[in-house]
């Protein structure tokens, strides 16, 4: 599984991530094809493909709205479950700031937020 992802992702070890196991990799290879991770200009875009991109709603510069939109795939679930996975640890760069966001706003805001932190740094 390793070297399929080497392969993939241009020697890149997505493994070395905190939470990312063979299953995320083969949900991220799934879902968004051989070549598409490229046809994405920016991680901004991904993630909003992803639907993990806050959707801010605002007028006259005040923020009305700012959840998440609705919808799910596959690959969003998988980047969920890699942040729950995340917030189980007991250390590590990703686990500190899951603990931040947990302590501020509750463990569901903490699951998105490292979700689409985690998407970003894909």
């Amino acid at each position: 599984m390793n070297q399929l992802s080497y392969q993939y992702f241009e020697g890149i070890d997505l493994m070395a991530i905190e939470g990312v196991n063979d299953a995320t990799i083969l949900t991220i290879i799934s879902e968004v094809g051989l070549e598409g991770i490229k046809k994405f200009e920016s991680a901004k875009q991904f993630t909003s493909w992803l639907r993990l991109a806050p959707n801010n709603k605002i007028s006259g510069g005040k923020i009305l709205s700012r959840h998440l939109p609705k919808g799910s795939s596959r690959l969003k679930r998988a980047f969920r479950l890699a942040a729950n996975t995340i917030g189980n640890l007991k250390e590590g760069h990703l686990n500190d700031f899951f603990k931040r966001i947990n302590y501020k706003k509750g463990r569901a805001t903490a699951i998105s937020a490292t979700a689409r932190k985690l998407a970003v740094i894909i």
